[in-house]
């Protein structure tokens, strides 16, 4: 998920989409213990996008 539709998506939406990602990360994290995945890197771009969108749920709540 980029920055620009982090920004633009509602504060539920984001929430969702947190609870998905965290999901999806639990899930190939477990994958990855069992048998090493083919692209490792998936596990780095969700936990990055974990960060982006807690991040812009932070912000919103501070301000």
């Amino acid at each position: 998920m980029k920055q620009s539709e982090i920004n633009e998506a509602s504060t539920a939406e984001l929430q969702e989409k947190l609870a998905e990602s965290k999901k999806a990360y639990t899930d190939l994290k477990m994958a990855h213990t069992i048998s090493p995945l083919e692209n490792p890197i998936q596990l780095r771009r969700h936990r990055r996008t974990m960060a982006r969108i807690a991040t812009e749920l932070t912000k919103r709540e501070v301000q």
